[in-house]
């Protein structure tokens, strides 16, 4: 017997270990379609993780779940985030006393793992949970059937006083195992941590890689860092090399499983936020939403490969493009972090960052990220902003409140047109509808009319139309003491769908 309907069910198993969401079945009915084409189905799982929020009893922490509504997947369903496991130390396990308290420590953490912190229950309606001070857990979760199609959750935090005051917000990110940090720094005056969280029920290995203006940093202990299964983990970027570097690039990779990562950053002059990692390398970037008010902006960006990079800069204003006075080109060595002041960039208005290669024929990938502080003096706070991809056919942000929340929109191609829909809140009120059009080369900042009798927190959902290419950002600031604190974060394709190539029944693959 010939071995091809094995290779055929191998090649669809091997679709759904790459896709991870979409199962692969074989069609039912006569009207099979034609060999080669393909389908667009809803994922039917996903999975995301959020960092431990703070190692501050002042933190005030708000975690917000969401599904958008939309066709397909199974009515069973379900979306959970459950609190990661702490890591034991490992001279608890060789001390008897301590060994006795470490393992019933573990048993009442898996008790509490075991348990949903935060579930939603149907789609078009955001789950908000809620956790004061040091004690608020870093959480993994899976969302599955009709919830897991662009299933979302923020984590906000509010500490008013001492060196980590600010809004911190970041979106929980789903698992992968490369990611890049542009605007990290290991300098007396800032505190970054690196959170890696691993969802998974077997143990990952990751490795960290950090660069300065100079090149590599020398570090010994940064290569085989061990994160548990089901845990999270948090590690000093300043106790990880001697050297002391304002502006640096971060590298974190897993030689095995896959982990989400992000950095902690917190300035004892500006305050403190998340820094999200860049979208992937690439030859051109788009940074969206700069606020109008921004008092400074420093870009810091990187080149991995093997050549350096001559990237044109330029902000995509209310009305119009163009490059700012005196960065008009910005040269990035190889492996080298590279940093260019822009100061008030934005002059009054809201604007977006594209970087492009000079020479299209010489594109080299890159990374990126902005450094946005507001206010002054000792009124100063900060927020990070990194490169992203186009939303896609469709990007939620959830965490919306009242007041204080502003979209971004940005086409750097072709002008577009898009759908953006706030849903109900978490406790009541009903989901609205409104367009906008984006104009090529520019930004459009609008703040969201809130949902009619609105509760509690809503969720953003915006889709493209018409047009080209859309990039986005949500800012949200609240004023505490005099201090506008403001935190960003950009909106990716969701990646509710995946195309599945169709198949049919030949049964002529079974013959000799």
């Amino acid at each position: 017997m010939k071995s091809t309907h094995l290779s055929l069910i191998a090649g669809a198993v091997a679709l759904a270990a790459i896709t991870g969401f979409a199962s692969v079945a074989a069609p039912e009915g006569p009207a099979a379609p034609a060999a080669g084409a393909t389908s667009l189905l809803p994922v039917e799982r996903s999975s995301l993780v959020c960092p431990t929020p703070s190692g501050s009893d002042l933190a005030q922490t708000q975690y917000t779940a969401f599904t958008p509504a939309g066709k397909g997947g199974d009515a069973e369903a379900a979306a959970e985030l459950k609190p990661a496991l702490p890591i034991v130390d490992a001279e608890d396990e060789t001390d008897p006393k301590k060994a006795a308290k470490a393992e019933e420590a573990a048993k009442k953490a898996q008790e509490k793992a075991d348990k949903p912190f935060l579930a939603v229950k149907e789609p078009g309606k955001p789950v908000v949970a809620e956790a004061d001070g040091s004690d608020a857990p870093a959480l993994v979760g899976t969302a599955t059937g009709r919830l897991a199609p662009g299933w979302t959750a923020q984590q906000t935090t509010e500490i008013t006083a001492g060196g980590a005051r600010g809004l911190l917000g970041v979106t929980c990110t789903a698992p992968d195992t490369d990611f890049w940090f542009p605007g990290a720094s290991t300098a007396k005056s800032r505190q970054d941590y690196i959170h890696l969280t691993n969802p998974d029920d077997a143990a990952a290995v990751a490795d960290i890689e950090l660069f300065g203006p100079e090149g590599p940093l020398d570090s010994d202990v940064a290569d085989g860092i061990t994160v548990p299964a089901r845990s999270s983990t948090a590690l000093l970027l300043s106790t990880l090399t001697p050297e002391a570097v304002d502006q640096l690039t971060v590298h974190v990779t897993t030689r095995s499983g896959r982990i989400g990562a992000v950095v902690m950053s917190a300035d004892d002059a500006s305050g403190s936020d998340w820094i999200s990692a860049s979208d992937e390398p690439s030859a051109t970037l788009v940074l969206p939403g700069v606020p109008a008010d921004a008092a400074s902006v420093q870009l810091v960006a990187f080149a991995p490969g093997e050549d350096d990079a001559e990237v044109k800069v330029e902000l995509m204003g209310k009305n119009a493009t163009f490059s700012p006075a005196g960065n008009a080109t910005l040269h990035i060595k190889s492996s080298m972090t590279a940093v260019v002041d822009l100061k008030a960039v934005t002059r009054g208005e809201p604007g977006s960052l594209r970087l492009s290669p000079v020479q299209k024929k010489r594109a080299t990938p890159i990374v990126a990220a902005l450094r946005v502080v507001r206010g002054s003096g000792d009124k100063q706070e900060v927020a990070y902003l990194p490169a992203t991809g186009p939303i896609g056919a469709r990007a939620s942000v959830a965490d919306n409140r009242a007041e204080g929340s502003t979209l971004s929109l940005t086409a750097p191609g072709d002008t577009a047109r898009v759908k953006v829909t706030t849903s109900a809140g978490s406790g009541g009120g009903e989901a609205a509808v409104e367009t906008y059009t984006v104009k090529s080369g520019t930004t459009l900042a609008v703040e969201p009319k809130a949902p009619d009798g609105l509760k509690g927190a809503y969720a953003l959902t915006v889709e493209t139309t018409s047009g080209g290419p859309v990039h986005a950002s949500r800012t949200m600031a609240r004023t505490k003491d005099g201090v506008l604190m403001f935190t960003v974060q950009t909106l990716a394709d969701d990646g509710g769908t995946v195309e599945v190539p169709s198949a049919r029944q030949d049964l002529s693959v079974l013959a000799d």
